[in-house]
């Protein structure tokens, strides 16, 4: 192994092959969002472990909001919520530093072949397809963002929204809800851009405007990428907010 490296799991600390098990079986479906884990002492037989490496699997699985462990009831699959989803991945507020709640509508819903640039940020085999996406964001009924969003089709088979009406739940949770996938993190480079004419037409503003454009790539359980977006939002009443710690 280079000097730097990671080591590999064969080498990692038993509480972190354990981790990566369970991280593992949860991305499978052997537990469902919402759903209990077995006890601990079931748990930790199961894998061949002591109660106390367990704990420290499941503190780990616990910090990337994976399970929650509920004192005197048990430790759960955590599910993703709405709420959830947009207090960790929706990172725009107003000017004034108050929370944006955002309402969405899908445009359009497409399956089709994946461009280059969709291939290499997904890591998908040459001839994929992908379901794209053109959903709206409004701010307090004012067109606020615009996103289009590549899903691979393999990890989203017959994925399905209704376009021109407003979603009622956050994409995330849809991604959870019906194919399983749950997104743990996400990467974002962000650009100063002036509106192109048809992202200009859905937000109502002029032409070479100056746009936040937002590029996410968003990965699952097991650290694959699963959705690519590309997110346009206007800065007339809406600026990206981020904590560092």
């Amino acid at each position: 192994m280079r000097e730097g490296a990671a080591p590999t799991l064969e080498r990692s600390p038993l509480y972190a092959r354990a981790e990566a098990d369970l991280r593992a079986r949860i991305a499978r479906g052997e537990w469902k969002p919402g759903e209990a884990l077995p006890t601990e002492p079931a748990l930790a037989a199961s894998l061949g472990i002591s109660q106390g490496t367990l704990r420290r699997a499941l503190a780990g699985l616990e910090r990337q909001r994976l399970i929650e462990r509920r004192q005197g009831i048990g430790t759960y699959v955590a599910a993703t919520t709405s709420e959830r989803a947009l207090f960790h991945f929706f990172r725009a507020e107003s000017i004034h530093g108050t929370p944006a709640m955002p309402t969405s509508m899908l445009h359009s819903l497409d399956t089709e072949d994946a461009q280059p640039q969709e291939l290499r940020a997904l890591k998908l085999p040459k001839g994929a397809r992908v379901h794209r996406l053109t959903r709206q964001r409004f701010v307090n009924g004012a067109p606020s963002i615009l996103e289009m969003i590549a899903l691979p089709e393999a990890l989203f088979p017959g994925f399905t929204l209704p376009v021109g009406v407003e979603l009622t739940d956050e994409l995330y949770v849809h991604y959870e809800r019906f194919h399983g996938v749950k997104i743990m993190r996400v990467e974002e480079k962000l650009s100063a851009v002036a509106a192109p004419i048809e992202i200009a037409r859905m937000l109502k503003c002029e032409e070479k405007w100056p746009l936040l454009l937002i590029e996410r790539i968003a990965f699952d359980v097991m650290d694959r990428p699963v959705e690519r977006r590309r997110s346009w939002l206007e800065t007339t009443q809406l600026r990206y907010a981020v904590e560092l710690r």
